[in-house]
């Protein structure tokens, strides 16, 4: 209506045969070329508004199917894996219930507390994986130590130095070693993939910005000239110039998704948290078999590096915990949980993959969404980024200013490019407020768990 009113004034002086008297001289306007126009200050200032308005809307709708496509990735693979752990512990505590009925009943935390500490550690929480596990095996062996030997008392001193000597008894063989191994790196990457889905843009509108959309798509209406359109390389300047500091993200961003294929590369293969988590009922099943197969020279090498324990009065259990006479798993192939997501891991990393690879260079070719009609326009179009708006002729950016939020998240890209690389070398890295949507610059601490 603003435009039309502009226009339509005009338009009406024109036919009157009084256009250079009726219309007023445009000393009074801030943003348009001088000469006569139609248009008051007031009009003006509202034209600067709907400039910045299309400006935002214009980038809001190009990186929206980008935006959005993150978040619901980020949504399905959150699903996946939180139920893929649900489902994992449910399997254990059926199996185990069947398996060992009243003494697992008993022991029942010491099992509840290892997914409990998984799924703080893929929700954010500052949990040490490494030794989270080790503690898991120690108080395991503990438990069933105790268990294989009830005709002994046992005082904490005494359980103490049988951790101590855990690593050269190998009470359950190579499994602690090995599922460290893979539980570390399997969920190193897919904390560290899904926090990488969670990211957020933002753009903010320049005062220059705003004077240079007006003049070249506005001012021309205050004139009567509603059909004249800006030519491809002004129109390229111009948006160059309001997104300049967007251009600078473009390197970043760049190295984020390449490091983002790396660790989906990890979830595909090695460290496919899908094939860890699984069958992990199974795998802490076998150990505890080990253990009982070993029980009287695990037993030995106990009494000789502590001491021999004092008689508790009770007879040894002829019980203990019973060996399991056959390996199951508790679904099949075909039941394998695939979550509220309805897919497999496999699925939802090539969906990813695809997609990511899609956005490389996004940033700097954002100005390319606007096209315009052409007209002859001798100044040449000017590089991208912020460095280069200086001899931008269009819009007046001052280089010596970066936008703050850009610059925010240029950091908040570094912080999590470098994590992926970690995660897609198997190192952890700890982020107060990991949490959050990128875009919040987060603390680093120092300690890193070698897995």
């Amino acid at each position: 209506m603003l435009l039309e009113k502009a226009c339509r004034c005009d338009v009406e002086l024109t036919t009157a045969g009084h256009k250079l008297n009726a219309m007023l001289h445009s000393d009074h306007l801030r943003v348009c070329p001088q000469g006569y126009t139609c248009c008051t200050s007031e009009m003006e200032e509202k034209l600067n508004q709907q400039s910045k308005l299309e400006f935002e809307n214009m980038v809001e709708e190009s990186s929206r199917h980008m935006r959005t496509t993150f978040i619901s990735r980020h949504k399905k693979f959150d699903e996946f894996f939180l139920d893929l752990l649900d489902n994992s512990e449910k399997s254990l505590n059926s199996m185990f219930t069947r398996t060992y009925g009243k003494l697992y009943m008993q022991n029942s935390e010491v099992f509840q507390d290892l997914f409990t500490e998984l799924k703080r550690y893929y929700t954010g929480g500052n949990v040490n994986l490494e030794e989270m596990l080790n503690d898991f095996w120690s108080r395991l062996l503990e438990r069933m130590f105790q268990l294989l030997n009830s005709q002994y008392h046992f005082t904490d001193d005494y359980l103490e130095c049988i951790g101590k000597i855990a690593d050269v008894l190998k009470p359950f063989g190579d499994a602690p070693r090995r599922l460290k191994i893979q539980v570390t790196k399997a969920f190193i990457a897919a904390r560290t993939f899904v926090q990488g889905l969670m990211v957020g843009r933002e753009v903010n509108v320049a005062p220059a910005c705003v004077r240079a959309l007006t003049k070249m798509l506005y001012c021309p209406y205050c004139r009567g000239m509603a059909g004249l359109k800006p030519c491809h390389n002004y129109c390229h300047n111009v948006m160059r110039g309001c997104l300049a500091n967007q251009a600078d993200l473009d390197s970043e961003w760049n190295l984020f998704i390449d490091a983002m294929l790396l660790v989906a590369n990890r979830l595909e293969g090695p460290d496919n948290i899908e094939a860890v988590i699984d069958p992990v009922d199974i795998k802490i099943s076998e150990a505890i078999i080990t253990m009982q197969e070993n029980s009287m020279q695990v037993s030995a090498k106990v009494f000789q590096e502590c001491g021999q324990p004092k008689p508790s009065g009770l007879s040894r259990s002829t019980r203990g915990i019973d060996m399991l006479n056959s390996r199951f798993r508790p679904y099949t192939p075909e039941q394998r949980p695939t979550s509220a997501a309805g897919t497999s891991l496999e699925r939802l990393v090539s969906s990813q993959k695809q997609m990511s690879s899609h956005t490389l260079k996004f940033w700097s070719c954002l100005v390319n969404t606007v096209i315009l009609f052409c007209f002859r326009y001798f100044p040449e179009v000017v590089k991208e980024g912020l460095t280069n708006q200086i001899n931008n002729p269009e819009v007046d950016v001052d280089i010596t200013r970066p936008d703050t939020l850009i610059r925010q998240q240029i950091m908040a890209l570094r912080v999590m490019t470098n994590k992926l690389k970690n995660a897609y070398n198997g190192n952890d890295i700890y982020f107060q407020d990991s949490s959050k949507p990128l875009g919040v610059v987060t603390r680093q601490n120092d300690r890193q768990p070698t897995p």
